[in-house]
């Protein structure tokens, strides 16, 4: 993915790691469009940093449909899409609340494929690029937010099917984010996570000197995404899921 002058389309991007590089993108030279639910969000973003703003809703197809029709009609040179919307609930397993499991596979997983499901026509007219988001704990699993890290488990086997389907027409990008201090979690962030515009700037720079990667990872990721192949996961899982 070259680094400046695309037109970019990001789910999510009203708020946390979203809007931190949609920033830092727009600053960079490209065009950038983000989504989300709140229109009041949106057209702060408008007047505040000059980033145009769709309202999307990526659990509703119709949504996606119209936002769709929207962006390419005004945007026909569209050639980037990040799929950056998703949400991440803590759950009691043993009291489990079925209303947030389908609402976070519906938001984090089923609205991930179906907005590539749209706009992929479109970009491989553009031999486009298509950047997923997933997360460290796609590959070691925080136990209290079980369902949050099965969607960016599916989200990554997903993401590596497109790449080899789409090989060649459309290059495809994960980004792997560490916990990171936004709101996704919370009001209050760890402060041991890792700071919001590190992650931002250590990001965008790995885009710039890694414009064809196939993963984003950030340094302090390689922990849990390089655990397994390194025979770490049981130490890993246990210290991330350790108590007290």
């Amino acid at each position: 993915m070259r680094s400046t002058g695309n037109t970019i389309f990001m789910t999510g991007g009203t708020s946390g790691i979203g809007l931190e590089l949609a920033r830092r993108l727009r600053d960079l030279g490209n065009t950038v469009i983000v989504s989300g639910r709140r229109q009041d969000l949106l057209d702060r973003i408008a007047r505040e940093d000059g980033i145009e703003g769709i309202p999307l809703d990526v659990a509703d197809p119709r949504s996606i449909a119209a936002a769709y029709r929207t962006v390419t009609t005004e945007h026909p040179e569209l050639n980037v899409l990040i799929t950056m919307a998703g949400i991440m609930r803590a759950e009691n397993l043993g009291e489990p609340d079925l209303a947030t499991i389908e609402q976070t596979i519906d938001i984090n997983l089923l609205g991930t494929i179906r907005t590539i499901t749209a706009f992929t026509p479109h970009l491989l007219k553009q031999s486009g690029v298509i950047m997923t988001v997933s997360s460290g704990l796609a590959f070691v699993p925080l136990a209290m937010t079980p369902t949050y890290n099965a969607t960016k488990a599916a989200v990554h086997s997903y993401t590596q099917s497109l790449r080899h389907q789409l090989a060649g027409k459309v290059q495809v990008i994960e980004l792997v984010p560490p916990a990171v201090q936004t709101g996704l979690f919370g009001d209050t962030p760890d402060p041991h996570w890792m700071p919001l515009d590190d992650f931002a700037d250590e990001s965008v720079k790995l885009l710039q000197d890694n414009p064809d990667a196939d993963e984003i990872l950030v340094d302090r990721v390689h922990f849990l995404r390089k655990a397994e192949q390194e025979n770490r996961f049981d130490q890993v899982f246990g210290v991330l899921n350790s108590v007290g």
